[in-house]
């Protein structure tokens, strides 16, 4: 049976970083939020996603709403946002070690399939899944490990939030946490993901790692924890 791994798509297949800040602030007003100076980027990273929301003093109620606006507003700026560096030649590479390739995001799935097809990846990937509730990702996990009749004790959930970790955990699967999106590792490292990683490049060992059932590789291996201090 192949193994499956899951990817969350913002900050960990997409460098929507910038745009997304940019969307925030032109509807801080309107949702009745400060907006983030750029003294403050630094400073979220190293907050966890429910950490941010109460900074924010947002309400849970609006949240819905703001997380279908942005999804909205980010759809014009598409053609503006990338893949990571490394992350296409991963993907292919992970997709001929047969593994099977799914996206679970919080973003829309139209917006999702537009980027992959713009980008030419649409085929490596099985399934393009999206969740509206931020914090209600595991169970959307465990829906399409049910639909799809896939194992969990063959998952793999990528992400690059505290909330990618909590989910995967929660749904019984295995997480591998990435730094080059939002969070950066010390955050990430407090909610403990199966492995950690710094670079694209690193994430086929990290999957090989796991499939073994080695738990807990923080930045994968020893020979990866090397490689990351010298990047």
């Amino acid at each position: 049976m192949k193994n499956v791994i899951l990817f969350d798509f913002d900050g960990t297949l997409a460098d929507t970083f910038d745009a997304l800040v940019k969307i925030t602030n032109n509807l801080a007003v309107e949702y009745g939020y400060p907006p983030i100076n750029q003294s403050e980027v630094s400073q979220l990273k190293h907050l966890s996603s429910w950490q941010i929301i109460k900074q924010s003093g947002l309400s849970i109620f609006q949240l819905p709403f703001l997380v279908r606006r942005i999804r909205y507003e980010l759809r014009d700026q598409l053609e503006t946002i990338d893949l990571f560096p490394g992350i296409r030649e991963v993907l292919f590479q992970l997709k001929e070690q047969d593994h099977s390739l799914y996206i679970l995001t919080s973003n829309s799935q139209e917006n999702v399939n537009l980027f992959i097809q713009k980008h030419q990846i649409d085929d490596l990937f099985s399934g393009v899944y999206s969740s509206s509730n931020l914090f209600g990702k595991h169970r959307k996990i465990k829906g399409i490990l049910k639909q799809e009749n896939l194992p969990a004790d063959r998952a793999i959930y990528v992400g690059d939030e505290t909330r990618d970790i909590v989910a995967a955990q929660k749904a019984n699967i295995k997480a591998i946490a990435v730094t080059w999106g939002f969070n950066d590792s010390e955050v990430l490292s407090q909610y403990h993901p199966d492995a950690l990683i710094h670079h694209p490049r690193y994430l086929p060992e990290a999957v090989g790692e796991q499939f073994k059932t080695q738990p807990h590789l923080i930045l994968s291996s020893p020979k990866l924890m090397l490689n990351s201090l010298l990047d």
